[in-house]
């Protein structure tokens, strides 16, 4: 699962955008998304987050809802201003026992990597944007995740926060 943080901040007062904090909404929507794989039967294995503010406060309130100890959650800094071939070696290192996986990132990598794994037959939303803030891709992955090419990922399915 490919999830991108919550809401962030743009009016807080921190020095860095890695610094940068969740808005109102993405404090509310957050814990929403986690309730709601809970419910769905998704709680993951194993959880691989950006270590930036935003990123880091999204993954700290769907893992609670999880039951997945913040202890547990993997910081990556490769996830953050992540390209695809960074984003491919996060999901490469990922533990081959793992049968959930949930990646907790940014855009515009995510959506790369999205697009990349599932190929041409991706639908894009009205929108245009494919994963807004606090929505979750599902993807069934193949086997090996050393080498993932194009389309070599199913689209599962793309749930929002405000569909929840």
């Amino acid at each position: 699962m490919l999830l991108r943080h919550a809401k962030s901040d743009w009016e807080s007062l921190v020095s860095t955008d890695f610094e940068r904090p969740l808005a109102k909404r993405g404090k509310s929507d957050a814990p929403k998304v986690g309730a709601w794989l809970y419910r769905e039967g998704l709680v993951p294995d194993h959880v691989v987050s950006s270590p930036a503010e935003r990123a880091r406060q999204t993954a700290a309130k769907v893992c609670k809802r999880l039951d997945f100890k913040k202890k547990r959650i993997i910081w990556d800094e490769d996830l953050y201003e992540a390209g695809l071939p960074a984003l491919l070696g996060v999901l490469s290192r990922c533990p081959e026992q793992a049968v959930t996986v949930l990646i907790i990132g940014h855009n515009p990598g995510l959506e790369e990597l999205l697009m990349y794994l599932v190929g041409e037959d991706l639908e894009h939303p009205d929108d245009g944007k494919l994963l807004p803030t606090a929505t979750v891709a599902r993807l069934e992955m193949p086997d090996d995740w050393s080498r993932l090419g194009p389309g070599s990922a199913q689209l599962v399915s793309i749930t929002r926060p405000r569909s929840l």
